[in-house]
């Protein structure tokens, strides 16, 4: 049984709590916040035996062997560290860091205490991304030549004023950063390493320090073009997440809520699989999908030594050397 901590009980720790309590060998024991009443019903709801708002002393627990980080982006490394240094293996949430050079040192700490680091990358693992992965893998596209992505969001004032930290350079970035985060891993997971990047991001609507609008393009190592338009500005509701690959033999884009729905698959050949498309299309309720209990499943297995990480901390640098290479190109405070 794996026995995991967790850190920061907000939006997001909801996925994890329930990804975790779907694992018939792992189990959240101790939870932790600033805000005790945070803290406390997490515990109660998903009957976790202990919680704190003093993150040193869930790091005490010598029970504990994995801690999952849902804190502000910006903490993401300093938990991680600290974890790392206490001989926990570490989970984070995307982005690894908001800075290059913090995602760095989260790695090298990780490595010298000999503790594994996983970064949540749960699109991966969605069923129409892995038949697209699939496809890509036998070469059914041929040579890429371009791939795009589009997130068009939205985020009302009201979503940053319920919490300072968000919109900030300090803890949480921009769209690109935060909102943008899976589609900027989708694009460089698909497209390799990056050569080029030109960026425009501006601030147009919200009362924020960071951008949220932007669009990136980018010239990849294969001399593939690249782009990402984000916004959360978006009337009145979420439009559009999606990811499109034009290649020399096949064409294909995925959209939905949260890369969930396969909406063109065209290639020169066929193969046995292209039947199982519609089976491969999901309906999630909200953008972060399903993916967070496979996540967990694939994270438990390589703990096991039975399987290879999705994405693992130098999987994690990649998007975010992306990310910095955006928000450098753009010359933002970020870096």
């Amino acid at each position: 049984m794996v026995n995991i901590g967790l850190i920061g009980c907000g939006r997001i720790s909801k996925n994890h709590l329930a990804a975790i309590a779907a694992q018939p060998e792992a189990r959240c024991t101790f939870c932790c916040d600033i805000i005790a009443d945070r803290a406390r019903e997490a515990a109660d709801i998903y009957k976790i035996s202990n919680w704190t708002t003093n993150y040193g002393e869930m790091l005490a627990d010598p029970d504990l062997d994995m801690i999952a980080i849902c804190t502000p982006s910006g903490l993401h490394p300093e938990h991680g560290i600290q974890a790392a240094q206490a001989r926990k293996h570490v989970l984070t949430e995307k982005p690894m860091a908001c800075r290059l050079n913090e995602g760095d040192e989260l790695i090298r700490t990780c490595d010298q205490a000999a503790v594994k680091l996983f970064v949540v990358l749960q699109n991966r693992l969605n069923p129409s991304i892995q038949l697209v992965r699939r496809a890509f893998e036998e070469g059914r596209f041929g040579r890429i030549y371009m791939i795009t992505s589009n997130v068009f969001w939205t985020r009302p004032q009201d979503y940053y004023d319920m919490a300072s930290w968000r919109g900030t350079w300090a803890f949480d970035g921009g769209s690109f950063m935060n909102q943008a985060s899976h589609y900027v891993d989708m694009v460089q997971w698909f497209g390799g390493a990056v050569a080029e990047v030109k960026a425009i991001t501006a601030t147009l609507a919200r009362k924020i320090e960071t951008e949220d609008t932007g669009a990136a393009i980018m010239k990849f190592a294969s001399g593939a073009i690249g782009s990402i338009n984000v916004t959360v500005l978006t009337h009145p509701q979420n439009m559009e997440g999606s990811i499109t690959i034009l290649g020399e033999k096949g064409t294909v884009r995925v959209a939905g809520t949260s890369l969930n729905k396969i909406e063109r698959w065209e290639f020169a050949d066929t193969r046995a699989y292209d039947a199982e498309l519609e089976q491969c299309n999901t309906n999630p309720t909200s953008v972060y999908g399903f993916g967070h209990a496979s996540y967990y499943h694939n994270i438990i297995e390589c703990l096991r030594g039975k399987a290879n990480p999705v994405s693992d901390g130098p999987e994690g640098r990649k998007s975010l050397y992306l990310l910095d290479q955006i928000y450098r190109e753009n010359q933002e405070k970020l870096c």
